[in-house]
């Protein structure tokens, strides 16, 4: 279910950067090659932990390294080929780019309620999960009022 939930959430991802590029191709929105660039490095930078929240739980019941690895990296693959896509048909997806986003984030809402908090509460040392909860919130908060 995890991997099935972080692949159709980096879909829209990928969709959403390869509108910013197309944005920036065609020099008409105001939105800078160095603007999609930088979206491209903060969604490639936070893939890294969605692949580690697949591969991680798949070795430890018993997959091989290599081949969680694999699943972890295959789960991303569809970033790019979304955006590939997505460049060339932006003005049919455009429009309804808003329900794929809130289709992978809602994805993303179901996995972390059904899986990762029941998960993380389970234990002797919930209160860590907790903790990691309230620090990402808090980083994100920082960064949403900083970067605007």
């Amino acid at each position: 279910m995890m991997v099935l939930a972080v692949t159709l959430h980096n879909i829209p991802e990928g969709m959403a950067v390869g509108v910013v590029f197309a944005g920036a191709i065609a020099n008409n929105t105001g939105i800078t090659m160095a603007g999609a660039i930088a979206l491209a490095i903060g969604i490639a930078i936070q893939n890294f932990p969605e692949g580690a929240i697949i591969s991680m739980p798949l070795k430890s019941e018993g997959m091989s390294k290599s081949k969680a690895f694999l699943y972890g990296t295959l789960s991303g693959i569809v970033e790019p080929i979304g955006a590939i896509i997505t460049i060339a048909l932006t003005n049919l997806v455009v429009p309804i780019l808003p329900y794929f986003l809130s289709f992978a984030a809602g994805a993303m809402v179901y996995v972390v309620v059904e899986e990762l908090i029941p998960e993380s509460q389970s234990g002797e040392h919930s209160n860590i999960g907790t903790i990691g909860v309230a620090i990402g919130f808090v980083i994100m908060m920082v960064l949403d009022v900083a970067l605007g």
